[in-house]
């Protein structure tokens, strides 16, 4: 931590507390609550307290690798159907301050084979982690912190991943107490090797590992060219059916001490999570018809997105056109994406015939947009 460069002390006569302390970069803490002389946003995770799941509304799944679960927290695994994920499953108490957690529930008892492993974690995008500074020799200490509650105890890991997995942090904790909320900390020295995307690619991959084979496991505390999974002795929640792995208060930051965590406004945070992903098109979109019976309806994003997402009907494929001049007509459309601010989607309107020009409505299923990493 940097020493102190002032403290400045507001407080009763009879009081002790130091309210106000100024460190040597600039930061400044109030009773306790930290703000950043660069900025008041310290969290490089999204959706850190799982508030948001666009995706399931808080229903279970049982994703497939490489699907995301709560908003911004993809799974990884090397065999389908192992567990499931669920927004506040078990419906335990979260840790004082919080009112979600994501909870992962195994749906087996399998033993892991010495290659596979199962994680689930967020990509930090470059822009976002770009003052860390990783493979240079300003390479910037962060930190990692969190809450995590599980059915089993002893050691667990995970892992920091550069984009093309060619640099690779393995961390370890360990859970001491079986259903019981604990708050978990983690120091990384700044890489000072490798190549870290500072664009709107995945700067820094974060990921938890519930289940890892020998074979990809490795020593905790160091930067390395080998790519594990998580830290040799990593405890198997796949390997117990039933067994539950809980987190929430998912937060990296630059510094080598834990602060509190950042608590974002909730219109803030999904605004953060729709820069990857949409989807709340339900209802109508207005078009215009091009043919006689060819459509062409557009949307506008919530807002900007990463990068041109692509577009997808979350439910069903047949969409109802509502036109004032012939009512109501099906079309199977295909959806379009012309940029990051909006997309389009073009039909036929089957048996139907709708003078050119004329505007029409288009109503039906949710149109899902993903820009995620």
């Amino acid at each position: 931590m940097p020493a102190l460069l002032k403290t400045t002390q507001i407080q009763e006569p009879s009081s002790a507390t130091v309210n106000l302390t100024l460190d040597t970069l600039g930061n400044a803490s109030f009773a306790g609550m930290p703000y950043g002389a660069s900025s008041f946003l310290r969290n490089r995770i999204i959706n850190g307290d799982m508030r948001i799941d666009q995706r399931n509304a808080g229903a279970s799944v049982t994703p497939a690798s490489g699907a995301y679960t709560l908003d911004r927290w993809a799974v990884e695994m090397s065999q389908a159907s192992k567990f499931t994920v669920q927004q506040n499953a078990g419906s335990v108490t979260p840790p004082t301050g919080f009112s979600n957690y994501l909870g992962i529930t195994s749906t087996s008892a399998y033993t892991v084979g010495a290659s596979e492993y199962f994680v689930i974690g967020q990509a930090v995008e470059g822009f976002n982690s770009a003052d860390f500074a990783w493979g240079s020799a300003s390479a910037q200490t962060v930190t990692l912190s969190f809450w995590v509650r599980s059915s089993l105890t002893g050691t667990f890991g995970g892992t920091l991943l550069s984009n093309l997995a060619s640099r690779n942090y393995v961390f370890s904790y360990t859970i001491n107490a079986a259903n019981t909320w604990e708050q978990k900390t983690v120091t990384i020295t700044g890489d000072t090797s490798g190549t870290w995307l500072t664009n709107n690619g995945a700067g820094v991959y974060v990921r938890f590992c519930i289940g890892a084979g020998a074979s990809v496991v490795g020593s905790a505390g160091s930067w390395s060219a080998t790519v594990n999974r998580s830290v040799t002795g990593q405890t198997s929640v796949v390997g117990t059916n039933g067994a539950t792995f809980y987190i929430t208060g998912v937060q990296l930051e630059v510094g080598s001490v834990a602060t509190p965590f950042e608590r974002r406004l909730y219109p803030q945070e999904l605004m953060f999570c729709y820069r990857y992903y949409q989807n709340n098109f339900t209802g109508l979109l207005s078009g215009v018809a091009v043919t006689s019976n060819q459509v062409v309806l557009n949307g506008v994003l919530i807002v900007p997105m990463r990068t041109s997402p692509t577009a997808s009907l979350s439910s069903g494929t047949t969409i109802a056109l509502d036109c004032r001049y012939i009512g109501n007509a099906t079309t199977t459309p295909t959806l379009d994406v012309y940029s990051n601010t909006y997309f389009s989607a073009r039909g036929v309107i089957s048996g139907q015939t709708v003078p050119t020009g004329n505007a029409i409505v288009f109503t039906g299923s949710n149109v899902q947009v993903s820009a995620e990493l």
